[in-house]
């Protein structure tokens, strides 16, 4: 199946938020945290600090992904923390969660990261998965080098 991946609206935060409350073992899968989620998230979708982007099956989001940048001065520029990554129960396998994280580093690239960070994966097949976009372990997280360490992309 086809996915789009674009970048989240506005409109989309109640859906991603909707999307945060059903996923089992979502960070902040709580009904205090996913209020505020929704206000969050419609802040994040401006700020040049932090990409939303959203997977659409059929014009209906099926997942959902946050790219926060931060500077780095023992990177060497700028580090990219996957946040969010978010999948629709039934979706799981189906290639979305690919399709977004491809988009996720390649936005990560274009916006001078040299280095993204993900929470370590829980069991040995997503460990696989990871791996195969290029991350490797990285205490406390796992680390995709997108540039050779201490050279700053221009």
């Amino acid at each position: 199946m086809e996915y789009l991946v674009r970048d989240a609206r506005i409109t989309d935060a109640e859906r991603i938020t909707a999307l945060l409350a059903g996923v089992a073992g979502a960070p902040h899968a709580d009904a205090r945290a996913t209020l505020g989620a929704a206000d969050l998230l419609r802040q994040l979708v401006y700020l040049p600090s932090a990409v939303v982007l959203v997977a659409e099956a059929q014009r209906t989001i099926v997942g959902a992904g946050m790219l926060a940048l931060r500077p780095s001065v023992g990177q060497g520029g700028f580090v990219g923390s996957i946040d969010l990554l978010l999948v629709e129960p039934g979706f799981e396998a189906s290639g979305v969660r690919d399709a977004l994280v491809v988009e996720l580093l390649r936005m990560a690239r274009n916006k001078g990261c040299v280095t993204v960070e993900a929470p370590r994966p829980a069991g040995a097949a997503d460990v696989a998965a990871w791996e195969g976009y290029g991350f490797a372990d990285g205490a406390p997280h796992i680390v995709c080098e997108l540039a050779p360490r201490g050279a700053l992309r221009t």
